[in-house]
């Protein structure tokens, strides 16, 4: 039997052509499937457009489209893959990971070189990403994953590491998942969601990023909760430390009420509460800081707002219960 897999389509390199006034999305997702005849030799494929935007300007709204139309697709077909923009193509994924209420894989994919460049990738992707959403190892899990370079990453852990390399999304101290070979997917580690579950939504909750470094004041932090914000996500250097000056403002901000969710700005390894003094991690913890294991800021940001709209909704967790170990 067959196995059914829905494509839906946003845009970004895999669909953009060059213009006068630069490259933009153009081509339609059938465009993208038709192109790529070796398709259907791995599955039936089915296909929804759902933006054709580049991922830069991806927004809550649409990416909310994309996963409850992931949930529909998921009651009929076996897997769905997303043609989406590399830029944020980890968020869209991760986010996906956190709140897809499915059984199915979801399996996000694209380009680094588009359509009308010599050798684009984006081909080669696609097929990637639909051999992967259609290996029985990966159904039933109900999980995210970015399909690129003949690999298949799991959402919460892949980053894209490099501007314009074939082989730009890479998962820091875990490895992909899987592999692809000419004619067999060589699974690594156990397909499956690496995220904490949170309700889908469209968060109404500002959530800014600040970061620390040689010399940063506290003003940045404070300027942030002056301005609204909901949370803070303290990009920290190390194990996750910052300036004294930003320690004294992150324990202003959580005595208002302002959650502070600690990352590092090292690809690779976890943040702990080791050192003292004004800024160090054990400090930032005494003031009451999360700390987001080694989830990187630009994600941490994603979950700090799904779990400020649950915690708003009443779901019973706290803020800080959504964080911690890897998961």
């Amino acid at each position: 039997m067959t196995d059914t897999i829905r494509v839906l389509s946003t845009g970004g390199t895999i669909a953009s052509t060059g213009g006068e006034a630069g490259a933009s999305p153009s081509k339609r997702g059938e465009e993208l499937v038709a192109s790529v005849p070796e398709l259907g030799d791995h599955a039936d494929l089915s296909v929804e457009e759902i933006a054709q935007i580049p991922s830069f300007d991806m927004g809550w709204t649409t990416i909310d489209q994309v996963i409850e139309a992931a949930e529909a697709a998921g009651e009929e077909a076996d897997g769905v893959v997303v043609t989406h923009g590399t830029d944020t193509m980890e968020e869209s994924a991760y986010v996906t990971d956190v709140t897809f209420d499915g059984d199915v894989p979801v399996v996000f994919t694209g380009a680094q070189r588009r359509p009308d460049e010599p050798s684009p990738d984006g081909p080669s992707n696609l097929l990637t990403a639909v051999r992967a959403a259609a290996d029985d190892r990966f159904q039933s899990a109900g999980a995210a994953y970015v399909a690129f370079d003949e690999r298949v990453h799991a959402a919460r852990d892949v980053t894209k590491a490099h501007t314009s390399d074939l082989g730009t999304f890479r998962s820091p101290d875990k490895g992909p998942v899987a592999a692809l070979t000419r004619s067999d997917v060589r699974i690594y580690r156990s397909p499956g969601s690496r995220s904490v579950d949170l309700p889908r939504s469209v968060p109404e909750a500002t959530v800014r990023v600040v970061k620390s470094g040689l010399g940063v004041a506290g003003e940045s932090l404070r300027e942030a909760v002056d301005a609204g914000a909901d949370g803070i996500v303290l990009e920290g250097t190390g194990l996750g430390n910052a300036t004294a000056a930003l320690g004294d403002a992150v324990a202003e901000a959580i005595g208002s009420g302002v959650p502070v969710v600690v990352t590092s700005r090292c690809q690779g390894g976890a943040t702990a509460p080791v050192y003292g003094t004004g800024g160090g991690g054990e400090t930032l913890s005494r003031h009451g800081a999360v700390f987001a294991d080694d989830l990187p800021a630009h994600k941490a940001r994603l979950k700090l707002a799904l779990a400020l709209e649950a915690a708003g909704d009443g779901d019973g967790e706290s803020v800080a219960e959504r964080f911690g170990s890897y998961r």
